[in-house]
């Protein structure tokens, strides 16, 4: 524990290093273009949907019933859910390092499983190069200068390997396997069947996908569509994992048919993030590089989990420790990533293979706050209250005034507001002590670079977007933003997630961005505010719409409410998949159904100009080329943009003037679009082909803050006190090690000591206790809410390092348990990091009578 201001006056911080005017010098960051660009975050004052988001945030949550969870199986034959069959837990003791030999072994493992050695050995070498393809994984940023042969992770290995399988589940597969069939398999199992090699169909009352015609399957989509009542009536999901061209063409096509039915998993992300970013700084990004990390004193990790989901970001912070910053971790687990890192490529180094073979590694965390779920705000706010008082002691040594003064507003409100906050209900609510905040404090008080980063376990909260205001605020007070090696930094999930919205993909409307649209392709588009994720699967489910196209991705695992999605699926008479792999997503369906493949980031994509590169954009603005080194597995896949263009010429007919064929051709046409609709994109070509791609422009980051006052604003926010009835407890759905979003690998998690089982429920020992339950006991566990109950069966309960009261389980098996109108305030986030759940010794299977007592009570 550090000294303090308020205990050690040569602590302080001198009053130059706080000026407002240290801002950074020409050539201490890369070139990001002349201006910031707008931010499309940004709302117009009229825009009505977003106005009612904001004056509803506390109302009264409109009733929707709530589906059959635990008698769905014995309800639809297709399962909507995993499978309960468990698998055979082996427990293990937690690490308390993360990568190592093992993260070596596991790579190789599966990059040659898969694809072989040829073809898993080409695609790991050319992942994350300059001239070669962005790992289609996380979207952590990669080197600005040299980069290693080996720049990739465990888990990007994996999904690249999941990429370059070459076993083919093509019309054979199919043949042999009923959708009900397919639903039995586990998600593992489905990722694992092979590559998607050509188009399917379901038809209508049929139970199995077979062969189609890429003709016939346009003519199809076009029908269904231009036959709907209003294109409200049809929605358009977008994976993270799409590349900016074909998301760009997308939106473009959704648009010209006449809606803005947009929703994507950004919705059930970083959704809060650009909500709370944009207007505090103007624009709903990170403001940091990878170089800020490197440079930062002080890094705070809240509510993210490195060592499994962004694995790559744990050589940026031991680089950041190398250089002597300090790192704060706050998460409700002890996670292995946040406690020592042993690096690869530390073996390739003489001077380090030793101690990174016997030793620990770096120790990456000084002061780990094990928080409880959603107490993220209070924890905050406990540490700015030791910091205002820290400062009532050195007047101008902590709090960063010459910068408030210059570049802020609301600064009065939100110090009266931490002031008032009690030391009782900051510990109360956090679950950490006011000692342990004076330690955080500490770090802080004296230090000017300063750099938070979260991700989903604060975003999926109830109050995540102003638990994301709180970071702001405290970024603010420190004068951390807009200087080398200070700023925020939102960790961003899917390769390209950051980069579809860039390009349109969103579902509220930016009259900027329409305007600039409509005057490059001569059409009218839609102005009002289409569906977001929930709001998409509540009309579904209502039957308000009739035709659902997905763009990658798989809803129905990533979704909150899972059968309620089933629902929904089932009550549209056209479903339609694009992927590259089979997922569980694809076989709950509407009346007719189409799955068809496409390329990855991997495959060699030949149009009639040549080999394409497509482009996406990391965490930290840096928007980089795709370039595919695999030649495409035998069969009838096309590219992304292919299959858009070829929907859009059978759906638009001659109601559109834009040139899709030629787009298709050469996807430099495509980015020529861009560059004279999106800001930032001047030279798309151009600069995409400079190595390592460029910087888009970053307001925040240069002090340039193009919110409506052209101010950073401080927020005040409201702390909310949460009340739990008896017995209940706090559920957060996580990842296990071996997946990547819904994408199930295999069933271990090593890092948390699990082993051949994802049916898993970590409680705290006293929990366990309480209820008479001892480890490996089956249990069923119950969400809770608008008292309505949803009930998953056949969990298995460990003892685990989590604050009492508080319990975690993979997703998607808990999915099931997150109520659809449980959202976010303000962002309309499910809030998959806060359900209200009872666990309970599981019950015995039911019997016949009761399956059919179930099924009679749902058609009834």
């Amino acid at each position: 524990m550090e000294d303090s201001p308020q205990t050690d006056p040569s602590k302080a911080g001198k009053t130059h290093e706080q000026a407002a005017s240290i801002a950074p010098k020409s050539g201490e960051r890369p070139d990001q273009g002349a201006a910031p660009t707008p931010d499309y975050e940004i709302p117009n004052a009229d825009n009505p949907t977003k106005m009612e988001h904001e004056a509803s945030a506390d109302a009264p949550i409109h009733h929707i019933p709530a589906p059959e969870v635990a008698n769905a199986k014995y309800l639809f034959p297709i399962l909507a859910q995993p499978p309960e069959e468990l698998t055979g837990l082996r427990l293990e003791g937690q690490a308390r390092v993360a990568a190592g030999v093992t993260a070596v072994l596991k790579s190789m493992q599966f990059s040659w499983g898969e694809g072989g050695v040829n073809r898993g050995s080409k695609v790991l070498l050319a992942m994350n190069q300059k001239d070669g393809f962005d790992c289609s994984s996380c979207a952590w940023p990669d080197p600005d200068e040299h980069r290693s042969v080996a720049e990739f992770c465990e888990n990007g290995a994996k999904a690249s390997a999941s990429d370059a399988d070459d076993k083919a589940a093509g019309p054979d597969f199919f043949a042999q396997h009923s959708l009900a069939d397919l639903s039995r398999m586990t998600d593992r199992d489905q990722n694992n069947a092979g590559r998607l090699t050509h188009p399917m169909v379901k038809r209508p009352g049929s139970d199995r996908y077979t062969r189609i015609e890429w003709l016939e399957a346009f003519q199809i989509i076009g029908r269904e569509l231009n036959a709907l009542d209003s294109p409200d009536e049809a929605v358009f999901y977008t994976s993270g994992k799409v590349p900016n061209e074909p998301a760009f063409l997308f939106q473009l096509f959704v648009r010209e048919f006449g809606t803005n039915n947009l929703p994507d998993c950004s919705n059930m992300c970083h959704e809060s993030s650009g909500s709370a970013l944009s207007p505090t700084l103007g624009l709903g990004k990170g403001s940091v590089t990878l170089n800020d990390i490197h440079e930062a004193e002080v890094i705070i990790v809240i509510g993210q989990n490195p060592g499994t989901n962004h694995p790559r970001m744990l050589s940026a912070l031991q680089k950041a420790k190398r250089n002597g910053a300090k790192i704060i971790s706050v998460n409700p687990l002890i996670e292995a990533g946040l406690v020592h890192f042993k690096n690869p490529q530390d073996f390739m180094n003489p001077l380090r293979a030793l101690g990174a073979l016997l030793g620990d590694g770096t120790q990456i965390t000084d002061l780990y706050l094990q928080v409880r779920v959603d107490g993220d705000m209070a924890l905050l706010r406990g540490i700015m209250k030791h910091l205002f008082e820290a400062e009532d002691q050195n007047p101008g040594q902590v709090v960063d005034r010459p910068f408030i003064e210059e570049f802020t507003t609301g600064f009065e409100s939100f110090e009266q507001n931490i002031r008032n906050t009690s030391w009782e209900d900051i510990e109360s609510e956090s679950g950490v002590s006011r000692a342990q905040l004076l330690e955080a404090a500490n770090i802080i008080a004296t230090k000017q670079k300063i750099i938070t980063c979260w991700a989903m376990g604060v975003t999926q909260q109830r109050n995540g977007v102003q638990t994301i205001q709180e970071i702001v605020n405290l970024q603010l007070m420190k004068g951390a933003i807009g200087k080398p090696g200070a700023g925020t930094c939102p960790v961003r999930g899917h390769s390209n997630v950051q980069g579809d919205r860039t390009m349109g993909i969103w579902e509220r409307v930016h009259s900027g961005f329409l305007d600039a649209l409509e005057k490059e392709f001569k059409f009218t588009a839609p102005r009002e505010d289409g569906y977001d994720v929930v709001e998409a699967i509540k009309a579904m489910r209502e039957s308000k719409t009739k035709v659902y196209f997905s763009l990658g991705g798989n809803l129905l695992a990533a979704g909150p409410d899972t059968e309620m999605i089933a629902e929904g699926m089932r009550r549209q008479k056209l479903t339609v998949f694009v992927g590259t792999k089979l997922n569980r997503g694809h076989l709950v369906t509407g009346e007719t159904s189409l799955l068809l493949p496409c390329f990855t980031h991997a495959d060699i994509d030949m149009q009639q100009s040549g080999q394409q590169i497509t482009s996406c954009e990391n965490s930290m603005g840096v928007v980089s080329q795709n370039k595919g080194v695999l030649v495409p597995l035998a069969g009838e896949m096309l590219s992304e943009v292919a299959i858009i263009s070829g929907m859009a010429i059978a759906t638009l007919g001659d109601r559109t003037s834009t040139d899709w064929v030629g787009m298709t051709r050469n996807y430099d046409v495509i980015r020529d679009h861009i560059s004279r609709v999106i800001p930032g994109f001047e030279k798309f070509n151009e600069k995409l082909r400079q190595p390592g791609g460029f910087y888009l422009p970053n307001g925040p980051r240069e002090r340039k803050f193009t919110t409506k006052n052209g101010k950073a604003n401080f927020s005040t926010t409201q702390l909310e006190k949460h009340t739990l009835e008896p017995g209940q407890l706090v559920l957060m759905t996580v990842r296990s090690h071996d997946q990547f979003n819904t994408t199930i690998y295999e069933y271990n998690d090593r890092y948390r000591g699990i082993h051949n089982e994802r049916r898993v429920l970590f409680m705290n020992e006293r929990d366990m206790a309480e209820r008479g339950l001892k480890a490996k006991d089956l249990i069923d566990i119950t969400s809770h809410f608008e008292n309505e109950q949803r009930t998953v069966e056949k969990f298995v309960a460990v003892p685990y390092d989590i604050p009492k009261g508080n319990v975690c389980a993979y997703f998607p098996e808990a999915n099931p348990l997150v109520p659809i109108s449980s959202v976010a305030k303000v962002s309309n986030t499910p809030t998959s990091k806060y359900v209200v759940v009872t666990v309970v010794p599981a019950t015995i299977s039911k019997g016949t009578s009761e399956k059919a007592m179930a099924r009679e009570a749902v058609e009834a």
